[in-house]
């Protein structure tokens, strides 16, 4: 159906985009006005004629239709870089909930409003003699400034402007006195803030194996034949993924083409962007969170203009305005902080997949633990997949050690430390190699188990744990059950029942105590603060100025340390206990990737993994570096449960002052669900709508706002899409007041 309303901003910046102005659209250009395209429009009191975007499209306006204006007509230069951000906001909108200008603020750079740094010189434009001639005539005059100018541009045909005005004194009225006498030029030239601060550029080009160079041509093969698409590169930790990047790149660049590197941590930013540095230098860049606004500001300038090839940073730098867009990086594909935790709550994959398709550009995915979804797709053949079996090179896969915690308490051992790990720990500490030391903290807080026999206090209905409320209740937040929290363990009787308490802290001060000497570093969320300080910590470490890393997660994705050589993994199973279907694979993820640190240069790793659990499937498969036999075990669990990728999830979470309007509006909405499945002709056999809840959130209430969600499963995606537009809908009409709601699918965390 066409839309009779077009809303329309005429200032394309991100602080602008909250004063779209609606016109009427006039029926003659119906069918060219879309979110994205450039059209004129008459603003303001005198009908000036100016250049605007369409950022969405209605039936229905809030004004006097007889006040409102007309478009006038489409710009005929076609969707420029600025139209196509507009249309992925409007995809945003779409595809996750959320309102436009929370789109818009998602993707559109922020205009600072920053002085431009910029560069002058002053250039001669007559030849030496005649110069000595009018500085003659400045002598007889008394004219002795300009005498000086004219004097060293005699000798210099350029000469930097700051010389001029600072070391001859020679004010801006003088030379600009002497430009308009036709004696000299003054040119000025852009500055660009640049965040890339390195020396050196000399690279040791690695000679690619057979496959790495198989993936690169299969890759850039299909693009030049207009057949990109997305590929997955399942490749064990050390296997040379990052080499198989900047194979793909170099040659993208080669053909004009730009590129967009995608990395999940700011931790990983700097060994990453010094390997693309040494190979291309000062055409590329980085974006994130640490970078100033000026820094930030003359990045997107860059790419838009075309002067640099490479922008690498988290998942924001996927809005990075690149006109000649060839190919998008997403390396460690898996990891969570891909995904949005604010509106609109996007993920980076199928966000880049969509942009990549606007630009006909190839998205490459990468990691040694792929996502179920991602890993699901490539098996469907939605996505090409290449399998790295081996690591590059001389270096093998560490040998690994599982320690059960539960033995370790029966032997009297009550240290942090098992008995495996403290000797493996002394002998690199005799040998000068180093170890790294990984603190599993994930969902510490929520679930209650038995030091004695390892027994979790499980939901008797769902296959999750409890969580430990303030109250003494341990509660499911999967259906509502609850009970009272016990002394004593139900499975042995032991008095060992409690919560984990450790941090990295205590790790470090147990270290000091139990080997007197040691050069420790610690890597947390209280010690990378500042602006530089995973760097200075990252680099203090491969300098070797310690013996020992510790530190949570942050320290195990993707760093490479020839000389670490021992990994030890505390608390391996904290992570395999939260409130969430995800947690297996989660556990999965991170013992892998902390395994995957240990040998990767010329001497051989070992990795001891500390359990309560060592029969689980996660820790079996993540000790042998199974990544196919975890998901075989995975998927089975994820069909039995309707859970994705197999089928979709809406969660819908309801924020509301009120405790009980909430749930009133939750129950509301669960029932415009129900509707929608009765109704809907888009329902196949067995594969019906699946709602779950409303409920009480996990966190209950924040800053004194309550939390209520449903969800809502199918195989479907694009019915959820549909629920979600009925919805919204709904709570439209409604004009809700103290009360807001979040649509998130497929959510990486549950609510």
């Amino acid at each position: 159906m066409t839309k009779r309303y077009a809303d329309v901003i005429i200032d394309i910046s991100h602080e602008k985009v909250d004063r779209p102005f609606q016109y009427k659209i006039p029926e003659e250009l119906s069918e060219a006005i879309f979110p994205g395209v450039r059209v004129h429009v008459p603003f303001g009191k005198g009908n000036t004629d100016r250049i605007g975007y369409v950022v969405d499209l209605s039936d229905c306006t809030d004004y006097p239709i007889e006040k409102l204006k007309s478009i006038a007509a489409v710009d005929d230069r076609g969707i420029t870089v600025e139209g196509g951000q507009i249309q992925i906001a409007y995809w945003l909108k779409r595809q996750y909930g959320s309102t436009m200008y929370a789109a818009l603020k998602t993707v559109l750079p922020a205009k600072q409003k920053l002085k431009q740094l910029e560069k002058k010189k002053v250039v001669r434009c007559m030849p030496s003699e005649m110069l000595r001639e009018v500085q003659q005539q400045c002598f007889r005059k008394h004219q002795v400034a300009k005498a000086r100018a004219l004097g060293a541009l005699a000798e210099e045909e350029v000469l930097p402007y700051e010389l001029l005005r600072q070391k001859l004194n020679v004010s801006p009225a003088t030379l600009q006195a002497l430009e308009k006498l036709g004696c000299l030029r003054i040119e000025t030239e852009s500055l660009y803030r640049n965040p890339v601060k390195l020396t050196g550029r000399e690279e040791k080009r690695v000679r690619l194996s057979d496959g790495q160079r198989a993936i690169i041509e299969s890759v850039l093969e299909d693009y030049k034949e207009g057949r990109s698409g997305t590929y997955l590169v399942h490749g064990v930790t050390g296997s040379g993924k990052t080499e198989v990047y900047l194979g793909i790149i170099e040659q993208m660049v080669g053909m004009g083409k730009q590129a967009i590197v995608l990395i999940p941590e700011i931790a990983l930013t700097y060994q990453t962007l010094l390997r693309f540095y040494k190979r291309f230098g000062d055409r590329v860049s980085v974006i994130n969170s640490t970078l100033s606004k000026g820094e930030k500001y003359d990045q997107v300038r860059r790419a838009k203009s075309g002067e640099i090839d490479v922008i690498i940073g988290p998942r924001s730098a996927l809005f990075t305005p690149f006109p000649n867009l060839g190919v998008i990086v997403m390396d460690e594909e898996h990891e969570s902080s891909y995904k949005s935790e604010s509106m609109p709550k996007y993920h980076a994959r199928e966000t880049a997949i969509q942009i990549a398709s606007m630009h006909n550009a190839s998205v490459v995915l990468g990691s040694a633990t792929p996502s179920a979804e991602a890993y699901y797709r490539a098996k469907k053949g939605e996505y090409k997949l290449f399998e790295m079996a081996g690591r590059h090179g001389n270096s093998v896969l560490p040998k690994v050690y599982t320690v059960d915690l539960r033995e370790e308490l029966k032997q009297g051992n009550r240290s942090v430390f098992s008995r495996k790990l403290r000797e493996l720990l002394e002998r690199r500490l005799q040998a000068g190699e180093q170890t790294m030391l990984f603190l599993n903290r994930r969902g510490y807080a929520g679930f209650v188990s038995c030091r004695a026999c390892g027994h979790v206090m499980k939901c008797p209905h769902c296959d999750v744990s409890l969580s430990e409320h303030r109250n003494g209740m341990l509660i499911c937040h999967y259906c509502g059950y609850e009970e009272v929290r016990r002394a004593n363990c139900p499975a042995c009787g032991s008095k060992y029942l409690m919560g984990f308490k450790a941090g990295t802290e205590q790790i470090e001060a147990a270290l000091y105590k139990e080997f007197p000497g040691v050069r420790v570093l610690r890597m947390d969320a209280d010690t990378t603060g500042t602006k530089e300080s995973y760097e200075k910590i990252l680099s203090a470490f491969a300098n070797e100025k310690a013996d020992i890393l510790v530190g949570t997660q942050m320290i195990v994705k993707g760093h490479d340390f020839p000389n670490v050589t021992l990994v030890g993994v505390l608390a391996a199973d904290l992570s395999l206990n939260q409130n969430d279907y995800r947690a297996g694979e989660r556990t999965f993820q991170l013992l892998t990737q902390a395994a995957g640190r240990a040998g990767r240069g010329d001497k051989p790793g070992e990795v001891v993994i500390q359990t309560y659990q060592p029969e689980h499937y996660s820790i079996v498969h993540a000790a042998n570096q199974d990544y196919k036999g975890f998901y075989e075990e995975e998927i089975a669990y994820r069909d039995l449960m309707r859970y994705p990728p197999v089928a979709h999830m809406l969660a819908v979470l309801v924020v509301s002052r009120e405790q009980d309007e909430g749930m009133a509006l939750s129950r509301e909405m669960t029932d415009i669900v129900k509707e929608w499945r009765r109704k809907s002709e888009v329902l196949a056999a067995g594969q019906d709508v699946q709602l779950i809840g409303p409920a009480e959130a996990s966190v209950g209430r924040i800053n004194d706002w309550y939390r209520h969600v449903f969800y809502v499963k199918h195989e479907d995606y694009q019915a959820l899409v549909e629920i979600k537009d009925e919805l919204e809908l709904y709570c439209k009409g409604k004009e809700l007041k103290n009360q807001s709601v979040q649509y998130d699918f497929d959510p990486v965390n549950t609510y």
